[in-house]
């Protein structure tokens, strides 16, 4: 059995080969599997497996750009929100909850831990007495710009092995693939 597999996943490895495509450790999971489960289709993980290890690298990127800035993931979330705002740069409290899909409870705490670090001050909403907007401060902008920028060089360096129809191509079938997901809410 252990001869089988091994001659099933040298041909895995030929046939990828042959058609010059390079190959990955999806590629070799997935052989594995199919040696070891052949009653079943593995070919999900063909692009859910490639998905979730892309996902990790995005994950260290990220968390590197913003590092890089003093800044944590969900402190760039709610930045970003509000420098996507546009000037002013303020939003209420539960724009920001829609924005970043916390609770009530957890936003209170990431905008206090904000306004204690100087990244965005609360001032009292106009439109209504007892609201409060959540108003980016110069330096939370200077901040956000500056991790978006390295941020977005990072990305561009996972993408770098994809042309420009390749992308949009990706895109296209990602969106369609999220898009149930986000119509739901799940």
């Amino acid at each position: 059995m252990g001869r089988l597999a091994d001659e099933e996943r040298a041909g895995a490895a030929s046939a990828s080969a042959a058609d010059g495509e390079p190959r990955d450790e999806v590629d070799e999971l997935v052989a594995a599997w199919r040696a070891q489960r052949p009653d079943l289709d593995v070919e999900p993980m063909q692009v859910l497996s490639r998905v979730s290890r892309l996902a990790r690298h995005l994950d260290i990127a990220r968390r590197g750009a913003f590092a890089g800035h003093s800044l944590e993931a969900w402190e760039f979330d709610v930045l970003s929100a509000l420098r996507r705002a546009g000037p002013p740069f303020q939003l209420t409290p539960g724009a920001l909850l829609r924005a970043t899909l916390v609770t009530s409870g957890t936003m209170t705490n990431r905008i206090d831990r904000l306004a204690a670090a100087g990244l965005v001050r609360r001032e009292p909403d106009p439109r209504d007495r007892r609201g409060v907007l959540v108003t980016l401060s110069e330096r939370g902008e200077a901040a956000v710009d500056a991790a978006l920028t390295d941020l977005l060089n990072r990305e561009q360096s996972l993408l770098a092995g994809l042309d420009a129809g390749e992308l949009g191509t990706l895109a296209s079938l990602l969106r369609t693939l999220l898009a149930p997901f986000d119509a739901t809410g799940r």
